[in-house]
């Protein structure tokens, strides 16, 4: 394996870091309590990777097994206990604990302990995930065709 071929091609750098305090207010909000804070977006990275903060209250939440085709996650723990499906069975994961799906892997995760819990959910290329987050809590109000293309054009295939 090698370096990929640069990029950039200056000569002398450039002043381009992004900065996001812990204080910022989260980007998105569900009824349930999560709070999503969209670190990375696709947008921001020219499609590299997303990467967003993920945090849960403490009533049950998180998606059930499903794949992507497109694009490859991971999820880290910073707090709590995280159930994560790895395809086989559901493993409580804890801080510090880290969990790769590639394209196609079945995945899912849940926060079912009762506590408060949050993990950085990283995606590989930068999908439009934003969209998928924001239009989750509206999927009651489409008909089933619209709900087959909503998890068609985020790339969603529940088993």
């Amino acid at each position: 394996m090698t370096y990929p071929e640069p990029r950039y091609l200056g000569d002398t750098g450039e002043i381009s870091a992004t900065y996001r305090p812990d204080s910022a207010e989260p980007d998105f909000v569900y009824e349930a309590g999560t709070r999503v804070h969209y670190l990375a977006t696709g947008a921001s990275t020219n499609g590299q990777f997303g990467l967003y903060r993920w945090e849960m209250g403490p009533n049950p939440s998180g998606p059930s097994p499903h794949f992507h085709r497109s694009i490859s996650e991971s999820f880290y723990i910073l707090s709590g206990t995280v159930r994560i499906f790895d395809g086989a069975k559901w493993i409580d994961t804890a801080p510090g604990d880290w969990v790769h799906v590639p394209e196609g892997g079945v995945h899912g995760f849940r926060n079912e302990s009762g506590e408060p819990a949050s993990m950085l959910l990283h995606f590989s290329p930068g999908a439009p995930r934003e969209g998928y987050f924001e239009g989750l809590p509206h999927l009651g109000e489409m008909t089933d065709e619209e709900r087959v293309a909503f998890f068609l054009e985020h790339d969603t295939f529940w088993v």
